[in-house]
Parts: C-alpha cells; structure tokens; sequence
C-alpha cells in the first residue's frame, strides 16, 4: 500500500473509515479557531457591559430623571416603597437615611419630596428614619422636606411620614394605623389530639414566653401587652410632635384604625392633596425632580443576573435543569 499515510485512527465507537493524522490536526486546529473566536466575542460584552456600567453610573450621578441634572435647582426625590425592616429587599434605615442625606446635601436640591407606598413594619427603623429627618431638617432648615402618600402610608409609613413638614395624599390614599401589634400561634390543643409532649428546658421561669407549643400565662400575656403599650406610646409622641394642633381630638386617631385620604384630611392626619408633580411644581417651586433612591449596584445585579442564565444554559447544555428546592 505504497504513498498511504499509516498514521491512522478510529473515533472510538465509530465503524466509519480510519481517519488521518492530518485530518485530525486539521478537526484540532478548526476547534482552537473556534474556541478563540469565542473568547473575543467573550471579551467584547465584558467590555459592552464595563460600558454600559459607566453610561448608567454617569446617568445616575446626573440625576437620571428626564434629563435633569443635579447641578441644576431642583426637588429631590426619595422613594420608600415595601415593608420597612432589615430584610433583603425591604426598606431600612441605613439605606433611607443615607437616600435622605444626599437630597439634603445636594447644594442645588431646594426641598425634598418623600414618596411613601408602605403598608408599615419595624418600629425601631421607623423610629431611626424619623429621627433622621428632623437631625437633617435641623442642619437645613431652608430646605422643607414633605411627604407624598402613593396607595398606602399606614403604621411604621406614619410613622416616618409625621417627621414631614407637611403630608400630601389622593383621596383615596390609605393612611394611619397607628397602633402596635405581636402575632403568633398556638398549637396546644393540636398537640394534645395527636397525642405530643412539648418538652422546654429553660433557665429563666419566663425564658419560653409566647412559646406556641405551651399555655399562654396570664402573666406573660400582661407583660407584652405592657411593652407593646410602651411602643405604642413612643408611636403616638412622634406623632403628636410631628402634627401638632393639626391633629383632631377625635379617640380613633390612635387606636389602630386606618382611613381614606379624604377621612385622613378632616382628621389633621394629612395636610392637602397633592401628587409629587404637584408638589414639586406648586409647593417647592421646582419643578424639575432628580431622584436620589438608593438602589441596588447596576453591575452587581447584572452580573448576577447574567451568571444565574449562562448557568442554566450550561447546565441545560448538558442535559440537565437548575431547581431550586
């Protein structure tokens, strides 16, 4: 067999004719090409995306609302939309006050608007971020700072919202609830048809209170009725230092109950109605609004985002799916 190539191979598995050693440098060589082609369109979007990055981080620093920047005289803008708490994905104190800060700061922000949609939650971040606001309102008090109620502006949304210099709402805006509450469970009795022994071992006669598995003592009951009473009257003083002689008389206005904003108005809850265009053009004098929210790190977020669909189509590349569980 003279002038053939001996220098031969079979795919494994495979029943086809030999293949070269030739053939096979040039099928290695074909998936090198590939593979470095890859790699440059790789290169590439990280570079469209350290791109992007700095496209919106010097969008954002210029305001990012239509185009106003924040070198120019206008109403600072702070969003508190969610449940008020430490949780990811809620709204806290760190994150708010530091949004509130730099409206503040912002040589040409001439007021500041809050917009509030929050059905309430933590006492103890409400209580930070109303703090917050009269330490800033303080330190300028040329800049007035007020609340515009969305869909819902009720317990810890209140209790922020009072530290305003005026609240604004829709007439049908939800706003009080001004009021403290603990929630639990009690499975005593479920554990007594199944036939099931709490066993609790604790050093202290009240280290298992509200313990879902054991009868509620009166006692124990009394005492967290009596902090949350506590609490209840911290609510209240922020309140009343907050609205002053604007608050009616009536009872109700601290028994936990909620109402429109029309009810609202009559009881001194909140001052007019209002929108945040409204405010922003008729009570600040600026019309134009830089919004200075926190929000997440564009490219952590993206980056994050990205990875969890490269990963699913790599996973399902090789016949395999992502669950969560």
């Amino acid at each position: 067999m003279l002038g053939r190539n001996k220098n031969t191979t079979a795919l494994p598995g495979s029943h086809s004719a030999p293949v070269t050693s030739s053939e096979v440098m040039e099928r290695l060589a074909e998936d090198y090409m590939k593979d470095r082609k890859w790699r440059r369109v790789f290169k590439f979007i990280l570079l469209g995306l350290f791109l992007l990055y700095i496209v919106s981080a010097i969008f954002l620093a210029g305001g990012g609302s239509g185009g106003v920047n924040a070198s120019q005289p206008h109403t600072a803008l702070v969003e508190l939309r969610g449940v008020i708490s430490t949780a990811q994905g809620d709204v806290s104190a760190d994150n708010l006050n530091a949004s509130l800060k730099r409206a503040f700061e912002a040589k040409m922000s001439k007021g500041i608007v809050l917009r509030i949609n929050s059905p309430g939650g933590s006492p103890v971040q409400s209580d930070l971020i109303n703090a917050e606001i009269g330490r800033l309102k303080s330190l300028y008090p040329d800049k007035p700072l007020h609340v515009v109620v969305s869909d819902v502006c009720a317990s810890g949304g209140y209790y922020i919202a009072a530290a305003a210099d005026q609240i604004f709402a829709n007439p049908s805006s939800i706003v009080g609830s001004i009021g403290v509450r603990m929630d639990g469970f009690g499975f005593v009795g479920t554990l007594d048809k199944l036939g099931v022994e709490r066993r609790s071992l604790t050093a202290g006669d009240n280290k298992a209170i509200l313990d879902p598995f054991l009868p509620v003592k009166e006692s124990q009951r009394a005492h967290a009725k009596e902090m949350l009473a506590v609490v209840h009257q911290q609510f209240i003083n922020r309140v009343k230092a907050g609205r002053g002689d604007r608050l009616s008389d009536s009872p109700d206005i601290f028994s936990g109950l909620f109402w429109s904003g029309e009810q609202a108005k009559e009881l001194g809850l909140i001052d007019e109605f209002g929108s945040l265009d409204y405010v922003a053009r008729e009570v600040i004098g600026q019309e134009a609004i830089v919004d200075y929210s926190y929000k997440p790190d564009f490219l952590t977020q993206f980056a994050q985002d990205l990875g969890v669909s490269i990963g699913a189509r790599v996973v399902s590349a090789f016949g395999g799916q992502l669950k969560l569980n």
